[in-house]
């Protein structure tokens, strides 16, 4: 890849960075241009790779080229440089590297929009200093402690090889499943020592966080907490769930007067119908997309497709079949073509 094309990749990859959180960081860029996976990332920050270069998929002069190309970039942009610590979720809480290289700080700048008030840049500050919470894998597979030689249900890395809890001096902590927010936040308030633990899903190729180890009197504790105010917590969940139906409404409606806009021939009941089921919360539809949420007139199109598609061609049965998903996709496009102009004259 040539420089010029190279530096315009780069830029697209801070771009939506920037609209998304008002900053850009390295990290942000290269996994926007895929030399690097969410995955190996996370396995960086858990300390159990030496550096970020080993895990990518180019070698490190490619990306300091990167790390140039974005300076010069946020620099034309405006934005404004903040040196960041990286420190990996380990017990010695070491300095992550990027490269094997001694040039570390092109790759620590945060690049920080200056639409951000004063307020905000504080509190992002005090957030990426802040040392990361200390990671407990749950392994998938057998392995051994570097210590001891024994095994356990929880690895800890130290000096890139796996500990057991106990080499660890983590055996006292017990684990607390995820699923009680309130619960999980105030267990870990309570302890003095903590560990996040995760583990790998293999289908979504990602660490994902299964729990926590708390000490055991401060689990006890936060429940005793939970208890004392559960009914509060009941209510303000019930006053949550009635305010997101609301807005979902409001959403749906809005979303139903944009499909009458763009497609003044789609009678009034399907159009509704459609923003019903493609806003419908939770269902991971095109309609709950942050597109569709700011009534883009591409989001709003697909949604539209996706109801021609299942009710007004034979997909469904093709499906069944057992025609490939692209195959049946290509059978109709020109009734879902046709379709499309149909609603889209008036009347």
């Amino acid at each position: 890849m040539s420089k010029p094309n190279l530096a315009r990749r780069v830029a697209e990859a801070a771009e939506i960075a920037l609209t998304t959180r008002k900053y850009v960081t390295f990290i942000d860029v290269v996994t926007g241009l895929r030399w690097l996976h969410s995955r190996h990332v996370d396995t960086w920050r858990q300390g159990r790779a030496a550096t970020l270069a080993e895990l990518a998929a180019v070698d490190e002069e490619r990306l300091l080229t990167a790390a140039g190309l974005l300076r010069d970039w946020a620099r034309a942009k405006g934005l404004r440089p903040v040196d960041t610590p990286y420190v990996a979720g380990t017990r010695d809480r070491r300095e992550l590297r990027f490269t094997a290289g001694p040039e570390q700080a092109p790759f620590r700048v945060h690049w920080l929009s200056p639409d951000l008030s004063e307020a905000r840049v504080r509190r992002l500050t005090e957030a990426q200093s802040k040392a990361p919470d200390l990671v407990a894998v749950a392994p998938l597979e057998a392995w051994t402690c570097a210590s001891c030689g024994d095994t356990g249900p929880y690895l800890i890395m130290e000096d890139d090889r796996p500990h057991c809890l106990t080499c660890a001096d983590l055996d006292h902590l017990e684990f607390l499943p995820s699923g009680n927010a309130a619960l999980s936040r105030r267990a870990k308030q309570e302890s003095g020592l903590s560990a996040v633990v995760v583990r790998y899903n293999r289908r979504r190729k990602v660490y994902q966080r299964v729990g926590l180890l708390v000490e055991q009197a401060a689990l006890a504790a936060a429940e005793e907490r939970c208890l004392a105010d559960e009914e509060l917590r009941l209510r303000r969940r019930e006053r949550d769930r009635v305010r997101r139906a609301e807005m979902d409404v409001e959403y749906q409606a809005a979303m139903a007067a944009e499909i009458a806009r763009l497609f003044p021939g789609c009678p009034g009941e399907r159009a509704r119908r459609i923003a019903e089921h493609a806003g419908q919360r939770g269902s991971g539809r095109v309609g709950r997309s942050a597109a569709a949420r700011a009534l883009d007139e591409n989001a709003i199109t697909l949604a539209v497709i996706a109801s021609i598609r299942h009710l007004d061609t034979d997909y469904d049965s093709l499906l069944m079949a057992g025609v490939p998903r692209m195959e049946a996709r290509d059978r109709i496009r020109t009734v879902i073509e046709r379709k499309l102009e149909e609603f889209r004259r008036p009347g």
